[in-house]
This record gives C-alpha cells, sequence and structure tokens, in this order.
C-alpha cells in the first residue's frame, strides 16, 4: 500500500498544476470549481486560490478529490488585501452592496504580488505553476501570468453574449448623447445582429464608471487586461450561444472561446452546492410529489444575491394570489414579502410554498411538477433551468440578466418575458398574473406548448454537449491538452508532459 501510495504522489507532482483563481463571489466561485473538478478529474493538479470569507465553499471539491483518492486539488488561503475604498470586513460580493462592488474588484487585485511571489518561488521545481486559470472579473491574473511566462486563461462564469457585452462596454467606453435618458439606447456594433439596449439595462459596473477616479480607471483596466489572455473558457455550450461562437469576437480581444458547459455535476441527491438548505431536497420534493400534474408548479427565484424590491415583490405575490397558480418561492432571509402573504400560504399548504434562506434548486427544477421558473436570469440559474428543461419567466433586474434575457426570449424561444423594467420599473400585479396565466393556467394556448417544448429541446442539446464525444466534452479535452502540453522544468531541464 505504501509503493502503491508513492507512485501516486509522485504522477500527482509530475501533473501540470494549474493556479486557479476564483473572484469572490458565489455566482462566480461556484462554476469554476465545478470546471477545476472536470480538469482534476482529467489528471491536471490544481491550486485553488480563496480567502478566510470563501475558503468554505471550496470544502466539496477537496473532499472529493480526497475521498477519490486523486489529491489533485489543493487550496491556497491569502488574507483579502486591504483597500482604502472598501470598508473593514467587506472580503466578498456577498457582504458588499452593489455600490462597492467596483470597489471589490479593484482591491481584490491586491493578490497579484501575493501570488506572483508564491508562483516565482516554484518556477524551478517540480510543483513550477504552467498556466493560470482565473475569472473575467480577476483580470489582474493576465498581466501576472505574462510576468511568470506562462498561458493566462479567463474563465466567464457569463455566457459569451454576455461576457462579450460587458467587455465591449470597457473596450469601446460608449456614452449617451442625454445624460439624463436612461431610455437612450447603446450599440454594439461588433457582435452579431448589432444588438442595443437601453442606458439603464447596462450592467451598473460600467453605468457607475467616471473617468480619471481610480476605482472606476480600476474596473476598466480589469476587464482590458482579459483582453491579452491566451483564450476565454465559457460555461455554455454551442447549440446555446451558437450565432457567438461561430467567429472570434472583437470585444473579446478575438481570442479564442471554449466552450465547456454547463460545467455543473449531475445532481446525485446528495444536496446543492453553495451552502446548507433552508428545505432539504427530499422534504421539498416530497411536497412537490403531491401534484399529480406535470410541469403544474411555478419555482421562483432571484438568486443567492439580489433582494427584491417590496413593490416588484408586492406584484408577484398579488399575481400569485389572484391567479392561484401553485408555486415554490426561494425568497431568501431577507425578502420583504406583503404582510400576511406567508400566513395565507402556509394556511393552504397545497398552495404555494415560501423558503426563507437557501433553497434546493437543482431539486427543485428537475421535479417532473416544476414546469416554469420566474428567474431574474443569472448565467447560473439560466443554465441549471437549460439543464432541467424548464421554461423560464423571465424577470431581469442588472448585471448580464438583460443580456440573457434576450438571448433566451428572442433567439432561442424558451423563455416569456415578465418584465423588462429592472429595478426601477414596478409592473402591475395585473400584468404579471396575466404572464403567469398564459404560461400555466388554462389560458396558456400555443405559445406556452411551443416555449415548453423549446426548453426540452435545450436540454436535450446540453446533456449531448457534456457528454462523451459532444461539442463540450470535446472542447473541455481540447482545454486540458493546451494546459497539459506547456513546458514544465524539473531539475534544471524543461520537458513537456
Amino acid at each position: 500500500m505504501a509503493a502503491i501510495r508513492s507512485r501516486r504522489s509522485s504522477n500527482a507532482l509530475m501533473a501540470p498544476h494549474v493556479l486557479v483563481v476564483p473572484y469572490p463571489a458565489q455566482g462566480h466561485m461556484i462554476p469554476l470549481l465545478d470546471l477545476a473538478g472536470h480538469l482534476a478529474s482529467r489528471g491536471l493538479r490544481l491550486t485553488v486560490v480563496a480567502t478566510p470569507a470563501t475558503a468554505a465553499l471550496l470544502a466539496p471539491l477537496l473532499t472529493a478529490q480526497s475521498s477519490n483518492g486523486t489529491g489533485k486539488v489543493s487550496a491556497l488561503v491569502l488574507p483579502f488585501p486591504s483597500h482604502p475604498a472598501l470598508p473593514a470586513g467587506v472580503e466578498s460580493a456577498r457582504d458588499s452592496p452593489p455600490t462597492l462592488f467596483a470597489a471589490l474588484i479593484v482591491a481584490f487585485a491586491g493578490l497579484r504580488g501575493p501570488l506572483g511571489s508564491w508562483a516565482r518561488e516554484r518556477s524551478d521545481t517540480p510543483d513550477r505553476v504552467a498556466a493560470i486559470l482565473a475569472d473575467h472579473s480577476c483580470g489582474w491574473a493576465q498581466p501576472l501570468a505574462a510576468e511568470l511566462g506562462i498561458p493566462g486563461i479567463v474563465f466567464s462564469p457569463s455566457g459569451v453574449y454576455g461576457s462579450a457585452v460587458l467587455h465591449s462596454l470597457f473596450r469601446r467606453a460608449p456614452r449617451r448623447d442625454d445624460e439624463t435618458d436612461d431610455e437612450s439606447l447603446v450599440g454594439f456594433p461588433d457582435l452579431p445582429g448589432s444588438p442595443a439596449f437601453p442606458w439603464r439595462q447596462l450592467s451598473l459596473l460600467y453605468r457607475t464608471y467616471k473617468e480619471g477616479d481610480d476605482v472606476s480607471e480600476g474596473v476598466r483596466r480589469n476587464f482590458l487586461w482579459n483582453l491579452e489572455g491566451s483564450a476565454f473558457v465559457s460555461n455554455t455550450f454551442r447549440r446555446l450561444e451558437e450565432r457567438y461562437l461561430r467567429a472570434p469576437l472583437a470585444d473579446l480581444g478575438l481570442r479564442r472561446v471554449l466552450a465547456v458547459g454547463p460545467v455543473a455535476p449531475e445532481p446525485d441527491g446528495a444536496g446543492e452546492r453553495g451552502g446548507e438548505t433552508a428545505v432539504s431536497a427530499a422534504e421539498l420534493c416530497a411536497w412537490l410529489d403531491r401534484f399529480p400534474e406535470d410541469g403544474s408548479v411555478v419555482y421562483i427565484s432571484f438568486g443567492s444575491m439580489a433582494v427584491l424590491q417590496p413593490p416588484h415583490a408586492a406584484a408577484l405575490a398579488a399575481a400569485l394570489e389572484r391567479t392561484g397558480v401553485s408555486f415554490v418561492w426561494a425568497a431568501g432571509p431577507t425578502a420583504p414579502l406583503p404582510d400576511g402573504f406567508e400566513a395565507r400560504m402556509a394556511s393552504a399548504a397545497d398552495r404555494g410554498i415560501v423558503i426563507r434562506g437557501w433553497a434546493p434548486q437543482v431539486a427543485a427544477l428537475r421535479h417532473r411538477a416544476v414546469g416554469w421558473f420566474v428567474t431574474h436570469c443569472g448565467w447560473n440559474s439560466v443554465l441549471e433551468a437549460v439543464a432541467a428543461g424548464v421554461a423560464m419567466l423571465t424577470w431581469p433586474m442588472t448585471a448580464d440578466q438583460f443580456v440573457n434575457a434576450r438571448l433566451l426570449v428572442d433567439e432561442l424561444g424558451a423563455a416569456v418575458p415578465v418584465s423588462w423594467g429592472g429595478l426601477k420599473a414596478t409592473p402591475d400585479a395585473d400584468d404579471v398574473a396575466r404572464v403567469l396565466d398564459a404560461a400555466i393556467g388554462v389560458s396558456g394556448g400555443r405559445r406556452r406548448g411551443d416555449v415548453a417544448a423549446r426548453a426540452k429541446e435545450l436540454a436535450a442539446e446540453a446533456a449531448a454537449a457534456v457528454g462523451e464525444g459532444g461539442d463540450s466534452w470535446r472542447e473541455l479535452e481540447e482545454l486540458v491538452r493546451e494546459l497539459a502540453s506547456q513546458p514544465r522544468t524539473i531539475a534544471g531541464s524543461d520537458i513537456s508532459i
């Protein structure tokens, strides 16, 4: 047994060593950690960077690698860098209000120096870093890779379309003709179809950009650095965003994009990634089992970060009560639901349930009774719904969510819009009720069937993409080959593995 362990340790040390740099936000970290698991299972050795506030999110990946005996993933926990623009104690997007997201990106760049020192200490050892794989909000990792003379690869937790729009904003720096007009259209001439979006639907990171401001310029520099990387890796698949993957995009620096998603592992019933759920998957599925008709329940969630504004919550609650639609609402611990709403739902347990805290979303979406998903269109939620074959009712609020919603509604036909108003404009409760009733009520008609059928088609295409020989499977193998072919220095000699 000792000899077997020794050989395994030696082989692990010879494997190409990749430094993985996630951004400290749950929606960014989870898909990159999922990708890290795939890379480790294919023979790469990974060191994943974390801070004390995010280290717990690495536990499932480290446990999985330890239990299967490979031991190819390790954690490098570093103190979160201080920055004058960031209050003490703020170390992740979860404990940072949206107004501080820009400062968080700039502060996190303070890890560049410590990581550079850590990598250089290993440059003439078998532990040499062969490449850096970093989240697109950690653009500083790209010049670090260049300094070390190794490839730097950008991971996009968004789709290709959403990532291209974000990078286009900082690359071209478009402005409004009228600085007071939030409906002023901003075009993206270098993207297929030359789309345009109202100013209010653009990322807050860009809308708050101020030329000459240190933090703003730091954020812009962050995304421009990504355009100097070796390639982009995106958590998407070709049939989902084929239009944006046919040719290199100027807005992504004409870099190659490897579409490797969905990277999330198949659900195994053991729980949800991201934290302990307020309701177990088994408990929620038992409640959903009461509904004999497939697709008769609406699942509602606006993500782990968003706090629904009181008027939005009131409109949705009123629409649910007026239509009588059965639902599961993952409202989070602080969502401001109307007075008495939860009590009324609790007294009619066969109508709907409200979950306060982290919800077993994957289990809900995979249950046969759930047919529609009211979503903010965060990319992780989009992919989970796509993989489950659940049609979406889109209600984007900020970030890349409007881009994702446009893709789902206008291009893929797998969703129906609830509202395009975002955070500032609240739809009338009657309008929300009409959308709910048209989706899942008796008046759904042909459109409901077409959208639901398209969602099922996308699920089949996603499964085919990640299956052996599928598009995403092949591009993941290509990524592994590229990382594994980098020269490594051992005992003073360059070798290729």
